[in-house]
């Protein structure tokens, strides 16, 4: 029928039905996408000059023993400008591999730091004080990415690993822990840290070791044989066989730059860090492991508050627009509660030596990135919808 010129029509209360059915369904897809947005680490265009596009692994090109060592509390120019005080890492070890100039830290603490590299869990309000007291979860449920719900420090069994993952897979892994006195230390549950501060002889902390973290670990019969001070490291260098798929490997309080001066009264800080690398690099890169498709990651736990400059060469200090959509959250920041920018060095005989990357990642895009090279489901934060993993821009051998 017409009316005033107008077309109308009676719909059908079945087709009525369907069409709100339809924008139902839209308007939920929608919300979905919104929400997955906020916590995007987008990827950079492709425009002449930028970096290849990340997360393109092929399949000839993975590495099968990885390891990783953190370093402390550096912002990017203080490590890898001109004049770092680690010249062996900033000029030595950067002219033979890939820099990651924009690889960013997750917050301003240690501990969500190194838990987030192995379980892409965020911070919460215990394990971003270091727990300083090792409380047991309030809660055994989860939330949007596999996040533990509550709060506490030891992580309940429901929350998956990376290196639970490989023991699932056959593969192998160890944490090496310099000056920890005894396999698997950690404090008993609902007790205090003893291993807060450097001791004399003894300069382990429990916070650098998030190993001891997690249920599944510390109450699994292999901690004692996976978790290990790090004077094991070089036995396990002799062969491939030997040697892990993966290794995390933890400097104590004064090489990992930390403290300054050290407890033990040498001068500390990047000069100390770089002294260690200068020892235990040239081991793990002349393994056979290494020598055959390692691929060794050297980053910082997180920034210093540094200033970043901006394109004209002044500096500037953060905005709110720099920031994370709250504590932890997958989305780099410049530094503050986003952690801060502080670079990762890949060395592979996958990559071409003095190269780099212009392709935002952080810790969560390194634990994405060693289950690409594995073929490991994502978890945790490491699920993110378009989170840059390792592709051609870091394997870039030709």
């Amino acid at each position: 029928m017409r009316l005033g010129g107008i077309a109308t029509w009676r719909e059908s209360p079945f087709k009525r039905s369907r069409r709100f059915k339809l924008l139902a369904t839209l308007l939920a897809l929608t919300m979905v996408a919104a929400v997955v947005g906020l916590v995007m680490v987008f990827r950079p265009d492709s425009s002449p000059g930028a970096s290849p596009e990340p997360g393109t692994l092929k399949q000839d090109s993975k590495p099968a023993h990885v390891f990783i060592i953190n370093l402390e509390n550096t912002g990017y120019h203080r490590a890898w400008g001109q004049d770092s005080l680690a010249p062996y890492l900033s000029q030595t070890l950067r002219s033979e591999g890939v820099l990651l100039e924009n690889y960013y830290a997750i917050y301003h603490s240690s501990l969500p730091n190194y838990i987030a590299q192995i379980s892409g869990q965020g911070p919460n309000v215990n394990t971003a004080n270091d727990c300083a007291v090792f409380h047991r979860f309030s809660a055994q449920t989860t939330s949007v990415f596999g996040q533990a719900d509550g709060k506490g420090c030891i992580y309940p069994k429901a929350i998956p690993t990376i290196v639970g993952q490989l023991q699932s897979n056959g593969l192998t892994w160890r944490g090496y822990m310099e000056d920890m006195a005894k396999p698997c230390l950690h404090p008993e549950p609902g007790t205090a840290d003893p291993n807060k501060r450097a001791k004399v002889g003894n300069q382990y902390v429990t916070r650098h070791n998030p190993f001891m973290y997690f249920a599944n670990i510390i109450n699994s019969p292999t901690c004692e044989q996976n978790v290990v001070n790090l004077d094991a490291l070089p036995g396990d260098l002799e062969s491939v066989a030997t040697t892990p798929n993966f290794s995390f490997i933890t400097p104590n309080l004064c090489n990992d730059g930390h403290d300054n001066p050290c407890v033990d009264g040498r001068y500390g800080g990047l000069e100390a860090a770089d002294a260690w690398l200068k020892v235990w690099v040239p081991r793990i890169m002349d393994s056979p492991a290494y020598k055959k498709d390692g691929m060794l990651v050297i980053t910082f736990d997180e920034g210093d508050g540094e200033r970043e400059p901006d394109d004209s060469g002044a500096t500037r200090s953060a905005s709110a627009d720099d920031l994370d959509q709250g504590p932890g959250a997958p989305l780099p920041g410049i530094f503050g509660e986003g952690g801060g920018r502080v670079g990762a060095l890949i060395l592979s005989p996958l990559v071409q030596p003095g190269t780099s990357s212009q392709v935002v990642y952080n810790h969560y895009s390194l634990l994405a990135s060693i289950e690409d090279i594995f073929s490991l489901p994502y978890i945790g934060y490491a699920q993110v919808t378009s989170l840059n993993k390792f592709g051609a821009d870091v394997y870039n051998k030709q």
